[in-house]
């Protein structure tokens, strides 16, 4: 075994703590890596890797980072989902016998920074806990930037992912046992960093945390992510709020793939928020209302009487547009109270941040009057318990200098007349510099030398300076030599000496209490956290909803009612298509579905607006029960309990899942878990395999919704055949996106009409995309040529039969069960050879047009 020096024996001790993280190990003033960490370091903050001696045979590979800029490169580790630990001298080096103390005094994960380009204002930074439970999952939340806290229990690893997916949680901790193949679903499907802690011991958690959580198991959970927090800062949490319990089923559930379809926090292609349904509404004016609108978009609610509080509201603003835009122009001028009491319980707050609250508090007053001018129930309720914090805004006031340094330790943040002491101090310096000003002016006077100057400097302090050509002037003995210099000399006298000790004594006082001022005044502070916090939910509530009052009224939102079933859609518009297109008209379309009326099977050309026209209704609902007015001209609502959608072609290579298993997966999702006060969504289920199996498992899908739910369903599809479906079905209609031919070309009209497509244009299709004119031509004659073939509507006859068993017999299957044949004694010789080769076909590994082509072989045999 090799043997290190008594400084790399001590890195490596502390690093065996921390194999999963970056040891940031302080040397002087750089952070120095060895070993394994300074070969993958250097590799991704792309910094030289050099080597030292450590004792042994071999040199020691080492990169650094100087510590003053060392923010930066954390960031950048933690932003590629490391963690990295802090070492730092815990000893003064004088007083040191041997190697300096040092000890990590933080661990920075991706779920634990507070502050920095990782930390985005309007989104929350999400730590969770997963842990196993006898019947499901416990599962806690945390944001350390704002002391939020949550605990839920999931009775399906599924809906764990969900919520995972839903928070944009950073960072996972679980117990060391938990299962590898869970792990790396975490891992996979929502990109979070996984920690292990093996404590979840309730006892160790302040009872304040608590009071609200009655399960012990709940409680248990809670406990491992708090004492992870607890072992990673090694600092003061006493920003933590109580934990709040929730429920899954009090909000509107939505899978992570249909979260993803439907594009509400960020876009599916390149995952930006530009063009979610987040970017078209976020016009809140704080940085808490921002985060908290995104929390709304997540957890739609499911209570009718909640849902209709918050358009109350938003009406009221609406109607009040100069109150509301008072409103607004003051929210400007609050800053994010929530992580700035997170700033001060970690001990990180500077004089500036206090000033950003003081200016914070002062709106307070002004916000308050004008909420209640607003003359509303709610509004009046929202008014009383806003806190102004005044006596917290008068200290600020009192202790502060309105401009600060951004350092806490160089003075000349605390006002005149707040601290006698400091007066005292800020006096002698003040007036000893006057004196050495008043000495040098008398001094020149007295010696007749112009050029004299009274000069500092921090190795000799005060000194008078002379040149060599003036010191012919100079008396002898009026002055104490003190330093030779080429051109000058330099002197000093009693009184000099004297004043110098004062104003520097002052000086280096004057600081000190300064910085113990600063302390006690962030002391102080630490006190009104809770009321803080208090006072940020309120403001945030504010803000979310003047931006949904604001964000309705430009873009002429209706505000919805609630029926019990009825869904009932006049001029409907896909509010982020609408907005991107700006100054082009978008063509608005009704959807009316009701209790006669669960099923819509749409048809219609590629590039219509099947999908968008799906995608709106969906988004409507959404907007309804977060609280939001809708984009129609009149909108009945039913209040979903579930939203699942299954829409665009998309495989999952990281768990090596195709494109067709994706769409079969999300369709069981949707079929094992909507109710009947579901919505769904299906766009062109079964494109992935061949075409007898694609129609089969559509129309399966159509029936069993039908017979076995009941929920309201969106079907879109390009298999033609499964329009008859609305003979049998009684709950569904037919409706079409028009489209006409105009001189040989497409004109879509992404209009919604009653009944099916009379045909699906894709030849017109590939036309617009401009594919090789020759081919396209090929196309046009084969298609006239299959057209013109007569063909048996199979599908339609095998539909009746279907029909007519019972809907409790009702099977996930294609064809009914053919009674037997009889027997035909006298069977053609060329009819059995017929049947031979037709019985021999392998269906399944043709392709549509090899099929058509072989029936059409048959069909002339058979002739």
């Amino acid at each position: 075994m090799a043997t290190y020096t008594p400084m790399m024996q001590q890195y490596l001790t502390v690093k065996a703590d921390y194999e999963d993280a970056f040891l940031f190990f302080r040397l002087g003033d750089f952070y120095e890596m060895f070993f394994e960490d300074a070969i993958r370091a250097s590799q991704e903050l792309e910094i030289t890797l050099t080597s030292r001696d450590g004792g042994s045979s071999e040199r020691i590979p080492m990169c650094g980072v100087p510590y003053h800029s060392a923010a930066g490169y954390i960031e950048q580790l933690i932003g590629k989902g490391y963690k990295v630990a802090i070492c730092e001298q815990t000893e003064d080096p004088k007083q040191a016998k041997g190697v300096v103390k040092r000890e990590v005094v933080q661990l920075i994960t991706p779920g634990t920074v507070m502050d920095g380009k990782g930390v985005s204002e309007k989104e929350n930074n999400f730590l969770v806990s997963v842990t196993e439970l006898k019947d499901g999952f416990g599962f806690a939340v945390s944001d350390l930037t704002t002391g939020e806290n949550s605990v839920t229990r999931a009775s399906r690893f599924d809906e764990v992912l969900n919520e995972l997916y839903s928070m944009g949680a950073k960072e996972a901790v679980v117990e060391g046992s938990m299962p590898e193949n869970l792990i790396k679903s975490m891992k996979d499907r929502c990109g979070v960093a996984v920690s292990i802690e093996a404590n979840d011991e309730a006892g160790q958690i302040p009872d304040n945390l608590l009071e609200s959580i009655h399960d012990s198991e709940l409680k248990r959970s809670f406990a491992r992510l708090y004492l992870y927090l607890i072992r990673t800062q090694k600092r003061s949490l006493d920003h933590l709020q109580p934990v709040r319990h929730y429920e899954l089923n009090q909000f509107l559930k939505m899978d992570l793939y249909s979260k993803r379809n439907l594009e509400l926090t960020e876009t599916i292609r390149g995952s930006g928020r530009k063009g979610s349904l987040l970017w078209l509404l976020d016009e809140t004016k704080t940085a808490m209302g921002g985060r908290l609108l995104k929390q709304w978009i997540d957890r739609p609610l499911i209570h009718q009487e909640k849902i209709e509080q918050r358009h109350e509201m938003v009406q009221v603003l609406i109607d009040k547009f100069f109150e509301r835009e008072e409103i607004r122009e003051k929210l400007k001028e609050v800053y994010d109270l929530e992580r700035l009491a997170g700033r001060v319980a970690f001990g990180n707050v500077n004089a500036r941040d206090l000033i950003q609250l003081k200016k914070s508090l002062e709106q307070v007053p002004v916000l308050t009057d004008l909420v209640h001018s607003l003359d509303h129930p709610y509004s009046s309720k929202l008014a009383q318990t806003i806190d102004p914090c005044s006596e917290l805004k008068d200290l600020l006031e009192q202790a502060l200098v309105e401009q600060p340094p951004i350092s806490v330790k160089e003075g000349n943040m605390i006002k005149e007349g707040f601290s006698i002491q400091l007066d005292e101090y800020r006096d002698a310096s003040k007036n000893g510099k006057t004196w050495i000003a008043e000495l040098e002016a008398s001094e020149r006077q007295r010696t007749g030398i112009r050029s004299l100057k009274v000069g500092f400097n921090r190795v000799f302090g005060y000194y008078i300076e002379i040149t060599r050509a003036n010191l012919h002037l100079l008396p002898e003995g009026l002055y104490e030599r003190k330093q030779t210099l080429t051109n000058a000399e330099r002197f000093i006298t009693p009184a000099l000496k004297e004043k110098e000790a004062l104003i520097l004594e002052a000086e280096e006082n004057m600081a000190e209490l300064e910085y113990q001022l600063f302390n006690d005044l962030r002391g102080q502070v630490r006190m009104y956290i809770p009321r803080l916090q208090s006072l940020a939910k309120c403001i945030s509530e504010l803000d979310v909803l003047q931006c949904f009052a604001s964000v309705s009224e430009k873009r002429r939102y209706a505000r919805p009612v609630f029926s019990s079933g009825e869904l009932d859609i006049t001029e409907g518009r896909h509010p982020v298509v609408e907005k991107v297109l700006q100054a082009q008209e978008y063509v608005p379309n009704d959807c009316r579905m009701g209790s006669g009326r669960s099923m819509l099977l749409i048809t219609g050309p590629n590039m219509s607006g099947k999908s968008t026209y799906m995608r709106q209704v969906a988004l409507t609902a959404i907007l309804g029960q977060i609280g939001c007015f809708v984009p129609a001209e009149k909108a009945v609502l039913p209040v979903f309990d579930q939203i699942f959608t299954r829409i665009g072609a998309a495989d999952d290579l990281i768990s090596g899942q195709s494109t067709f298993m994706v769409e079969m997966m999300e369709a069981r999702n949707a079929i094992v878990h909507a109710t009947e006060n579901s919505l769904i969504l299906f766009d062109e289920i079964g494109r992935g395999t061949s075409t007898y199996d694609g129609m089969a498992l559509a129309q399966a899908m159509i029936e069993y919704i039908h017979h076995h739910i009941g929920a309201k369903t969106l079907f879109s599809t390009h298999y033609h055949e499964l329009t008859v479906l609305d003979q049998p079905l009684k709950c569904l209609a037919n409706v079409h996106v028009r489209a006409i031919e105009q001189n040989g070309k497409v004109v879509f009209l992404h209009k919604i009409s009653e009944g099916a497509a009379d045909r699906s244009y894709g030849i017109h299709v590939a036309e617009l995309a401009e594919l090789p004119p020759v081919l396209i031509k090929r196309a046009q004659a084969i298609l006239e040529e299959l057209e013109n073939q007569p063909k048996a509507n199979v599908l339609e006859q095998k539909t009746k039969e279907t029909s007519a068993a019972s809907e409790e017999e009702a099977q996930l299957s294609f064809f009914a069960q053919d009674k037997p044949a009889k027997k035909n004694k006298k069977e053609p010789a060329a009819d059995r050879l017929l049947k031979e080769e037709l019985l021999n076909l392998n269906l399944l590994e043709m392709t549509p047009l090899e099929a058509m082509n072989k029936l059409f072989e048959l069909q002339k045999s058979a002739r």
